[in-house]
């Protein structure tokens, strides 16, 4: 495989080279829902004011997705972003699969439709809606469907309920989808074909990266021990929970089980099979563990079934997670942080946990791990070799390379919306200053994860703080005669109200404003800072939909190489 890049046009600055990824900051209507709009930004402001900037499409079949009416996120935008090119995405990928059958004539799902046969039961985990960002109900319906005709008689879903892809309240119309093709099954020839436990899905199964085990305990217990709070169905729960606490919102709703005579009426045993229905790797790959580790010390399984477990895609390419998939991931290759680790170029990651996996996994395709020229492959350190950095952060080096994870909080981000905002833009400038790195990048996570709760208020806080970090960030920049690409990877805070099919906001029936808690369609502002002078560097206008994906041959350029001609085209337009 030929990494060999060659020099371009353009002068690198002595100084380094910054990609600040402001995770969820897109470009809105400019609104009373406008988040971005509403916070306290100077920063950016002066930058669209006097600095070069685009807007870069991050959404839809830009960033691989089925369609242009699909969210973009974290994920498919990291990937963009650092492949430099546009590769089908899971949902894509799955959606091809079901069509053409490819994924039921796979071994894989033979060997699970005997198994079931055989007398085990059939389980899918996975988020119950069509937000297409981890999972999309569909895809469940395709797969319970095929289970039927191939006469799996036992059927049990455990749903993880959204509210936060989707609208905030609308598990109930997802359940009684559900619902609806589960009874044309149960009851017929034999067959149970039933909902067995559920939660929703910021408190229950679905971590990442390790920032709250509690929470994969919770689905674990619920979903394999049964062990929950028991219902006689799960619409029995979810108003039950809404009348116990009128102002719930689904991603938040407690784990439970479905009882029948007492019992609870579809634990994951012996001999049974799962298949989680996720197509996107980050909030898999802790449940997958769960099931798969021998050795596994985050939290007490009590019990662990003998079962035929699969994802519905890989989620995890370096470690194997899970060892069974039904459907291929994205094979991603020469990224940008391979090409620049094959030529000698030092790079820096940094984000806080909540989007640590973003700047470092899915920004190098998918991959877990330190790049090694020398071998050609990733590398993973171990938890214990991590050095302990400055700012309580978590530090991993290798010649090239330096991967560095700040904690997040574990209380609601509505509550912090500052989140580690700062501690990141500490530990960033430090390492600037030391003159290891000549590329670095940085996600703050702030404009996403606020903008998920819903909160107005607080998402203005959170752009506000991420504004006063870039703020301090690129005065280091300038003082070390470096530059900076500002951007964002996908769109959230800029769109906090529903809007009706008028364009105005979404009312409930009592009058008030429909929070949004989703991503959205916009375009994501990409600005270039150069302390030099506002005039030297100058993008493009005459791309017809410059996307994400534009950004690698960017920074390509701007360190002194030419790109390679396969990657989408540079922003920077020669003086």
């Amino acid at each position: 495989m030929n990494f060999t890049l060659k020099k371009g046009h353009f002068e690198p600055r002595p100084g380094p080279l910054v990609t600040v990824v402001m995770d969820g900051v897109g470009i809105g209507a400019g609104d009373e829902g406008d988040a971005v709009h509403l916070a306290r930004t100077p920063v950016l402001d002066g930058l669209f004011e006097s600095s070069p900037h685009l807007a870069l499409l991050a959404h839809g079949t830009a960033v691989g997705m089925p369609s242009d009416g699909d969210m973009g996120n974290s994920e498919v935008g990291h990937n963009a972003l650092g492949a430099g090119r546009v590769f089908d995405q899971g949902a894509k990928l799955v959606d091809a699969a079901i069509e053409s059958g490819s994924v039921f004539e796979s071994a894989l799902w033979q060997e699970i439709v005997a198994r079931s046969r055989a007398g085990g039961a059939l389980h899918f985990v996975g988020l119950l809606s069509d937000g297409n960002v981890h999972s999309h109900i569909e895809h469940l319906f395709a797969l319970l469907r095929r289970a039927h005709a191939s006469q799996v008689r036992s059927v049990y879903v455990h749903v993880l309920l959204d509210g936060r892809d989707v609208e905030e309240t609308s598990a109930l119309l997802y359940l009684a989808q559900l619902e609806e093709l589960l009874g044309a099954f149960d009851g017929k020839d034999g067959c149970r074909y039933k909902i067995a436990s559920g939660g929703g899905r910021m408190l229950v199964t679905m971590d990442r990266y390790e920032a709250d085990w509690s929470i994969v305990e919770r689905g674990w217990r619920a979903h394999v021990l049964g062990d929950a709070r028991k219902f006689p169905s799960a619409r029995a729960a979810v108003e039950a929970f809404r009348a116990e606490d009128p102002g719930v919102i689904d991603q938040f709703l407690p784990a439970f089980v479905v009882e029948e005579a007492g019992r609870p009426l579809g634990p994951i045993v012996d001999g049974d099979s799962v298949v989680l229905f996720h197509f996107r790797g980050d909030r898999a790959i802790e449940i997958s563990q769960a099931f798969e580790q021998d050795d596994f010390p985050h939290f007490d399984r009590e019990r662990r079934p003998d079962v035929l477990y699969a994802g519905l895609m890989e989620y995890d390419g370096d470690l194997h997670v899970p060892s069974k998939f039904l459907v291929a991931p994205p094979a991603i290759d020469r990224t940008l942080g391979q090409y620049l680790a094959e030529s000698g170029v030092t790079q820096l990651a940094i984000a806080e946990t909540q989007k640590y996996g973003h700047v470092t996994y899915f920004w190098n395709g998918n991959c877990t791990g330190l790049y090694d020229p020398k071998s050609g492959r990733y590398h993973e350190v171990p938890a214990e070799n991590w050095e302990e950095a400055n700012f309580f952060a978590r530090r991993r080096r290798s010649e090239l390379e330096t991967f560095i994870e700040v904690p997040s909080d574990t209380v609601p981000f509505e509550q912090r919306p500052w989140m580690k905002a700062a501690e990141v833009t500490d530990a960033l400038i430090a390492e600037m200053r030391s003159g290891r790195h000549r590329f670095l990048r940085v996600n703050y996570a702030n404009g996403d994860m606020v903008g998920h709760t819903g909160d107005r208020e607080a998402t203005c806080i959170a752009v506000s703080a991420v504004d006063l970090c870039l703020g301090r960030l690129l005065k280091s920049v300038a003082a070390l005669d470096g530059l900076a690409l500002v951007t964002a990877d996908h769109g959230n805070a800029d769109e906090m109200y529903m809007r009706d099919k008028g364009g105005g906001f979404k009312r409930d029936p009592r009058g008030r404003i429909q929070p949004k808690t989703s991503h959205t369609l916009s375009r994501v502002p990409c600005m270039l800072f150069d302390p030099r002078s506002a005039r030297s560097l100058h993008l493009r206008r005459d791309l017809e939909a410059p996307g994400l994906s534009n950004v690698a041959a960017t920074l390509l350029e701007l360190l002194g190489f030419a790109p390679p001609e396969d990657y989408a085209p540079s922003l920077l337009r020669q003086s």
